[in-house]
This record gives structure tokens, C-alpha cells and sequence, in this order.
């Protein structure tokens, strides 16, 4: 059975940084990735990565502030944000799914919490 587990989420001041992590058990047979849930708002997507070549797909929004990258030997997927703003508070969940941008998601984490404060 499938299971994505974020965590790293919290409350950080704006331009700070945070990590978040997601524990994948099992074999997904999809690409990794992140999507984020602000109050109000549709869920939308953040990033993404291929687990056969590791090719990165970002967001407009998050380009060249957020990185993905994951660690094969710990089935892990790492969402590192650089640069916070308050407008990336949301609760961001972990994600199995197609790519680029993962219009198909197989299976969610239960989401983790980030607060940027301003």
C-alpha cells in the first residue's frame, strides 16, 4: 500500500527558508511532487520530479526560489523553499502523479502546514 507522509512544515518569518520532506512508502510508479492549498483557494501545483531522470518541473511562481530533489536510498522527496513570502502560506501537500505538472495525481499526502509570516 502507497503512502506519502510530509513533514518540516511550521511558521517562519518572510525570506526565511524551510525544508519539507515526504516519506514515500511503497512503489508508486508515478512521479513525485507538491502542490500547496492556500485558504480560499484551489489546490495548485508547486514541483515536481521524475523518479526515472530526475528532470525538475517548477512553477511560475516558485521558480528559482523552491527546489525539489529526493534521495532514492531513503524513497524520500525533499521541497526546499528559499526566499518565503507570506503569499506561500498553505498547506502543501506531497504528491504521486503524471508529469509535467501532474494533471493526474495517483495518491496525496495528508498535507503540512506553512505559515510565512510577514
Amino acid at each position: 500500500q502507497v503512502q506519502l507522509k510530509e513533514s518540516g512544515g511550521g511558521l517562519v518569518q518572510a525570506g526565511g527558508s524551510l525544508r519539507l520532506s515526504c516519506a514515500v512508502s511503497g512503489r508508486t510508479g508515478f512521479a513525485l511532487g507538491w502542490f500547496r492549498q492556500a485558504p480560499g483557494k484551489e489546490r495548485e501545483f508547486v514541483a515536481a520530479i521524475s523518479t526515472d531522470d530526475d528532470s525538475t518541473y517548477m512553477s511560475d511562481s516558485v521558480q528559482g526560489r523552491f527546489v525539489i530533489s529526493r534521495d532514492v536510498a531513503k524513497n524520500t522527496v525533499y521541497l526546499q523553499m528559499n526566499s518565503l513570502k507570506s503569499e506561500d502560506t498553505a498547506v502543501y501537500y506531497c504528491a504521486a502523479g503524471d508529469l509535467p505538472r501532474m494533471r493526474y495525481v495517483a495518491y496525496w499526502g495528508q498535507g503540512t502546514q506553512v505559515t510565512v509570516s510577514s
